[in-house]
């Protein structure tokens, strides 16, 4: 990417794409294509040909998506699949018929099979059943990962597909009927704080294992891949199989440990409560980096630091009913 190209970030709004336009002016890009759902509904193919034949942008950055955790996705099963298809194919559509020279799509690590041997290579992409509390959603991204490598192969395109782990950071969603683990946590945390409570109440056994990554850590490797010299964009997009790479820390731990370090970092020292009652998800999700770390790229946040941040940031973004308690940690 030239400084000056023009660049569209679908999605600038959400956890990801925020994070993306936070990135790019850090590096010197400041021509950037943004609009909001009420400018630009992503989900319309008229309007987002039309927007794409006006603005002709050069690089694109899809990671507007329709995304939530296990009761989000259980409730709304029907919404998660054709609004992201929807979205994921009206852009990559677009994007070839206006000539965009390259496109990432930013899908998610539940692509992925339920019992994937662990850590997870790009090449173990529909190799078994998927877990089923998120199937519809990982569906519509294997569909984008599929529309990348055939638009590829048919029009000569060259779009990639990242594959990040389980993201955190500002802007993430802290609404607790469809918060992934991690800003669930960090509420429940704040929330039991504020109200004196002595033992906070964890979704599932404790047990699976979650890899996560600071959502300015993703930004940082998606400006890294678009910006490759073209060979080695290039080795990224073989005929011979997914155009797919991983984006992750390479390390994980159990979700009773991600709970004491929300605790630990937050200054909550009430008793943690499991129900096991409640649905546990993939018992492991630990993605191989080796392939993006052989391009020179490595996260560096740690989840300490990262929670920190997430949590400085949530401070003014939760809505005001929450009650925040006194003081900075």
């Amino acid at each position: 990417m030239e400084k000056q190209s023009k660049i569209f970030i679908a999605g600038h709004r959400g956890l990801v794409g925020s994070a993306i336009c936070r990135e790019l002016p850090q590096q010197g890009f400041n021509t950037l294509l943004l609009r909001t759902r009420a400018e630009l509904d992503l989900t319309n193919r008229a309007q987002v040909h039309a927007f794409f034949a006006q603005e002709q942008p050069e690089y694109v950055f899809l990671a507007a998506a329709k995304v939530g955790g296990i009761l989000a996705n259980n409730t709304y099963p029907a919404d998660f699949i054709r609004e992201n298809l929807e979205i994921q194919t009206n852009i990559i559509e677009a994007s070839q018929a206006a000539g965009v020279k390259r496109l990432l799509f930013l899908g998610s690590s539940c692509i992925y099979p339920k019992l994937c041997p662990q850590p997870i290579k790009e090449e173990y992409l529909l190799t078994g059943p998927l877990e089923s509390t998120n199937r519809p959603y990982a569906l519509a991204k294997i569909a984008g990962i599929e529309m990348c490598w055939a638009y590829n192969r048919q029009y000569g395109t060259k779009y990639l597909a990242a594959m990040p782990t389980n993201l955190y950071g500002p802007g993430d969603n802290y609404d607790l009927k469809s918060s992934h683990v991690l800003p669930a946590l960090i509420r429940k945390v704040v929330e039991a704080k504020a109200s004196g409570a002595q033992e906070l109440v964890v979704w599932g056994t404790g047990t699976p294992r979650r890899e996560l990554l600071y959502s300015d850590d993703l930004a940082e490797a998606c400006v890294f891949l678009m910006q490759l010299p073209e060979e080695k964009f290039n080795s990224l997009l073989r005929e011979d199989q997914a155009p797919l790479i991983n984006i992750g820390t390479g390390e994980d731990v159990t979700i009773r440990e991600l709970a004491e370090t929300v605790c630990r970092v937050l200054g909550f020292e009430g008793k943690l409560v499991f129900d096991t009652s409640r649905p546990d998800g993939t018992p492991r999700k630990l993605m191989d980096v080796t392939r993006i770390q052989s391009l020179g790229w490595k996260a560096h946040t740690s989840l300490e630091d990262g929670i920190r941040r997430a949590y400085e940031a949530a401070r003014e973004q939760l809505d005001a009913a929450t009650v925040w308690p006194a003081g900075r940690i």
